[in-house]
């Protein structure tokens, strides 16, 4: 220790400063997230989190979860010692939705570009049109994942086409409530920002404070997801599966496409306050895919940051379902059984370049979708085969339903076609930023598709991954309460049912599916290495690739309201 430390530290003593406070003068503040012990009030917690040398920011006492700075460097270490404190994570960027960064493949949740796109041709040409059943929306004919769910004007929708008392809320990276097809179904009034930007890894802010209104999207994951679920039947575009619900943007990710994980909790407890009848959750929580309680590989901070991980995760998601949230989650694009795992070297995934190879097993747990009381959804392709990159396993997978397959050669002579994947809406701005857009706003890729039929100019892109298959549940979650729900009566006007009930609903009136045969699916053959080779395990009734089965709309409306 040089002198002046001692010297420095000799002092602290005779001041009665704490070796905690007397780190703050030579350490810059970092960030961090707290949960507290259950049962322990927040006075207690608050007094155990300045004894470790943290100061509290700001507290949702619905969960016990705090956001704290601390210049003590041994804060994470300093939380363990505190019974008062469940434990506490580096308050950092904790999943990525951007658009080719979530869930590694190379092909998933990412825009083609000109030279990217596989059979057809670059930039828009003459879409057919012909395709569509009278009184759908011009785009009808190449949403094939409607189809597939009987999502359409002489199905579902001719039963039920959503009630706008039902409120659906999309945690993602925004919506952008300009969208033609978006615009008559969001809530400016309930919609709400979570997140703040970060000028390091999300440029320069453009707003205030560094929050984004909660009417912008300049990701386009969010609104993408917002459009398979709702987007209105208006003669423009594209219709979702629920096109005349409500949209209420909890916006949880930043720009870049990160998100924190007090955020997401945030968005969880605000949803169950205002009475969300459903929301989805297109991401896991990082910087841990698998977080792991005690994994003999990781420090005794990073099992501690896991094991708040978890339980802060779990805390929000038993809040929001008690409060009559149904939640539907991507089942994750690693292509793993994730009732098997066994490694894991992508983590931790942030900061760049920190990540260490993982052995791990069915201990360590995918966030949020292998929380209890979250209804996950494995993503399919054009001939309902599971798509290459979709997790599955009995252990895991509700229920499955499109999510795009690029490369879907089971039943399909489609292969490699940009078609295979789900069309949504997309914000013009993104567009413009990605170079995909001509000065004229024509598109110069196959993957946008610009739909100015009705005089009205709106921007439509093909994605692929499970972060699409669940918002196509999310869609039928919202049609069965509007079919069956009742009325609120916490909450003027609305309309409310018991999640479980919900997913019963969801579940029986899935189209069962069996396994493929033989059971051992071989992807090499679309180009892909024998890792993503997999194995469905279970019945025609419920199984690892599908779940209880497809989810189907019709059915979903028209059966029964699902009580024992």
């Amino acid at each position: 220790m040089k002198p002046a430390r001692i010297f420095l530290s000799l002092l602290a003593l005779l001041i009665g400063l704490t070796p905690a406070a007397l780190a703050a003068q030579d350490n810059p503040a970092a960030e961090y997230v707290v949960l507290y012990a259950e049962g322990v009030s927040a006075g207690d917690a608050r007094q155990a989190i300045a004894a470790a040398g943290g100061t509290v920011v700001k507290e949702n006492l619905a969960v016990g979860l705090a956001t704290v700075t601390s210049a003590n460097p041994d804060f994470l270490a300093a939380v363990g010692q505190q019974a008062a404190l469940f434990g506490a994570a580096r308050n950092r960027p904790v999943a990525q939705i951007e658009p080719g960064k979530i869930f590694k493949p190379d092909d998933v949740e990412r825009l083609l570009g000109p030279d990217e796109y596989g059979n057809g041709k670059p930039g828009q040409g003459p879409i057919d049109r012909s395709g569509g059943q009278e009184g759908s929306d011009p785009l009808a004919s190449l949403q094939w994942n409607m189809e597939m769910i009987h999502a359409t004007v002489d199905g579902s929708h001719a039963v039920q086409a959503g009630d706008g008392r039902v409120l659906v809320g999309i945690l993602d990276s925004g919506i952008d409530a300009s969208h033609p097809d978006l615009a008559p179904n969001f809530s400016h009034e309930l919609s709400r920002t979570f997140a703040t930007d970060i000028p390091a890894i999300d440029g320069a802010c453009e707003y205030a404070g560094c929050v984004d209104p909660p009417d912008v999207d300049n990701n386009g994951h969010g609104t993408h997801v917002a459009g398979i679920v709702a987007a209105a039947l208006n003669g423009i575009g594209v219709a979702g599966v629920a096109p005349n619900v409500t949209l209420v943007n909890l916006r949880s990710g930043q720009d870049s496409g990160y998100v924190f994980l007090q955020p997401v909790v945030d968005a969880l407890v605000y949803a169950g306050d205002i009475g969300v009848d459903v929301a989805n959750m297109s991401f896991y929580i990082d910087p841990w895919l698998f977080n792991c309680a005690n994994n003999p590989a990781d420090s005794p901070e990073a099992q501690l940051e896991q094991r708040t991980v978890i339980a802060a995760t779990q805390r929000a998601v038993d809040y929001a379902n008690q409060h009559g949230v149904t939640l539907l989650v991507s089942a994750g694009n690693g292509h793993t059984d994730l009732g098997n795992p066994t490694s894991d070297a992508t983590s931790p995934d942030y900061p760049p370049g920190s990540a260490y190879p993982r052995t791990v097993d069915n201990s360590c747990l995918i966030m949020p979708s292998e929380a209890d009381g979250v209804i996950a959804v494995a993503g399919l392709g054009p001939s309902k085969a599971k798509a290459d990159y979709s997790d599955y396993g009995v252990e895991h997978v509700n229920v499955s339903a499109p999510g795009g397959y690029f490369r879907d050669f089971f039943g399909t002579p489609q292969y490699r076609q940009v078609s295979n994947q789900v069309l949504s809406t997309y914000p013009q701005s993104v567009l413009e930023e990605a170079g995909l857009l001509a000065p004229d706003g024509t598109p110069l890729t196959s993957s946008v598709v610009r739909d100015c039929e009705n005089g009205v100019c709106a921007y439509y892109a093909y994605l692929q991954g499970t972060s699409m298959a669940a918002p196509h549940a999310t869609g039928v979650a919202a049609l069965i309460v509007s079919q069956f729900g009742v009325k609120d009566g916490k909450i003027k006007g609305g309309l409310t049912m018991n999640p479980v009930q919900t997913q019963k609903v969801l579940e029986r009136s899935a189209q069962e599916t069996a396994c493929p045969e033989p059971r051992l699916v071989d992807y090499t053959i679309v180009g892909r290495p024998s890792s993503f080779n997999a194995y469905c395990d279970g019945t025609p009734e419920f199984n690892g690739f599908y779940g209880a089965g497809i989810v189907d709309a019709f059915e979903a409306v028209t059966g029964p309201r699902g009580e024992d």
